[in-house]
């Protein structure tokens, strides 16, 4: 009987500790096992890096995430920073499909998504800061409209209603919550009118800061019509493809007209894309994108880069893509009569349909290596490594250790030259 009270004792004393509530205090939070799910139902959001003692991105990561956390915990609405160490807890790892170092999911009442965004403390905090806001902010002021448009800053397309209740643009708000910032003005000046470029009530402007782009949609003020006009500019006119624009390319229902060049950073490309603009305005039943080979070789040889470069093709991101008969290299002379000439043959039929070289798109797209076949490989050679040192006499322990070290410590291949300079500081370790 006594034996029964300590026991009981004991667990009361242990539950009692597991329900002890996490706290706000601007550091950064550890998690495992015991107080994850805990606090991500505690906390409206929650960022959180699951990572590897061993990884350099992730030992990188760290004072970022370190600098960041009070910052966001001092938010009106506030945003957590956790980490788990991942190679320890390994089932938390597995259930929520990390498969490599470091993942880092930012959870939004409880619902994750990945966070592919800036990794340096700064911009961490003014990406996050999207997360906490609300669907629809109301502006009341020219001062409050400018403010809105400074704080956002340029990782998100804004739009600003004027003279519109904010209950017009509210499921969108909601809806596109993660991909773009949505408000309503409901005093503002003649000034501000011409400063965003609309001459009457109501008008919903649309401002890509990244693209130095602006539309305005005057109705009508219908769901369908609504959400045409936003989907079309949560993109740019023209984008460059990079593994961050697919996966927006992805989820948009338009199909690509891909202009594939040399380098996208040579004059003679620029001097194409302001083209490519002028024929996207009046096309935006379709996307246009462009993408060097030298930033993101990987993607572009799928479309054969052995013909003249640049060329044009039409894809429907699946695993084929249309070549227009007559049209598919772009001359360096009157490029615009060109481009017209392929999209009248593209429109007109004139095309083949051809398909992509290597992996398919999907495969492209998610390229991560899974982490548990890292663990099978270390484990047979682990076991190999076992015999052959039975086999001589001697001691087998230091030998797996410094195997897996070395598995370990070796950077991993998916980072590519294509990808942006601040994510591959922070990019994902195998």
């Amino acid at each position: 009987m006594k034996i029964w009270l300590v026991f009981s004792l004991v667990l009361l004393i242990h539950s009692c500790r597991a329900a002890e509530p996490l706290t706000v205090d601007g550091k950064v939070l550890i998690l495992d096992e015991s107080n994850f799910d805990s606090a991500i139902s505690s906390f409206d959001h929650i960022l959180v890096d699951f990572y590897a003692p061993w990884c350099g991105h992730c030992k990188r990561l760290s004072p970022e995430l370190d600098a960041a956390a009070p910052v966001l915990a001092n938010l009106k609405e506030p945003i957590l920073i956790a980490k788990v160490d991942a190679d320890k807890h390994t089932r938390l790892a597995r259930k929520h499909d990390v498969d490599a170092y470091p993942t880092i999911l930012m959870f939004n009442h409880g619902v994750p998504t990945e966070y592919r965004g800036p990794r340096k403390a700064d911009l961490l905090v003014r990406y996050l800061k999207k997360f906490a806001a609300s669907d629809v902010s109301v502006l009341d002021s020219d001062s409050a409209v400018n403010s809105f448009v400074e704080e956002a800053g340029t990782f998100f397309p804004v739009f600003i209603g004027f003279g519109l209740d904010s209950s017009v643009i509210e499921k969108l708000g909601i809806k596109y919550k993660k991909n773009a910032w949505f408000s309503v003005a409901k005093d503002f000046s003649e000034d501000l009118m011409i400063t965003y470029d609309f001459d009457k009530i109501p008008a919903l402007v649309s401002l890509n800061q990244q693209y130095n782009e602006r539309n305005t949609f005057y109705g009508p003020f219908e769901d369908d019509f609504l959400e045409d006009f936003v989907k079309q500019n949560l993109i740019p006119l023209v984008v460059p493809v990079s593994y961050e624009t697919l996966k927006l390319i992805k989820a948009d229902g338009r199909k690509i007209v891909l202009t594939i060049v040399e380098d996208e950073n040579e004059e003679r490309s620029k001097e194409l894309v302001k083209l490519l603009r002028g024929a996207a305005s009046a096309n935006r039943d379709l996307i246009f994108g462009y993408v060097g080979v030298k930033q993101l070789d990987e993607f572009a040889d799928k479309f054969d880069t052995s013909s003249k470069l640049p060329k044009m093709v039409v894809w429907d991101k699946e695993d084929d893509y249309l070549s227009v008969v007559g049209s598919e290299n772009i001359e360096e002379e009157d490029q615009g009569t060109q481009i017209t000439k392929f999209l009248e043959g593209y429109r007109e039929g004139r095309t083949i349909k051809k398909t992509l070289s290597g992996p398919t798109f999907m495969q492209f797209l998610h390229r991560s290596f899974d982490i548990r076949m890292v663990y099978i490989v270390v484990f047979m050679i682990a076991v190999l490594m076992l015999i052959q040192t039975l086999g001589k006499g001697g001691d087998s322990g230091e030998y797996q250790r410094v195997a897996n070290q070395d598995k370990v410590d070796q950077p991993s291949s998916s980072t590519t030259e294509g990808e942006s300079k601040e994510y591959k500081e922070g990019d994902k370790e195998d």
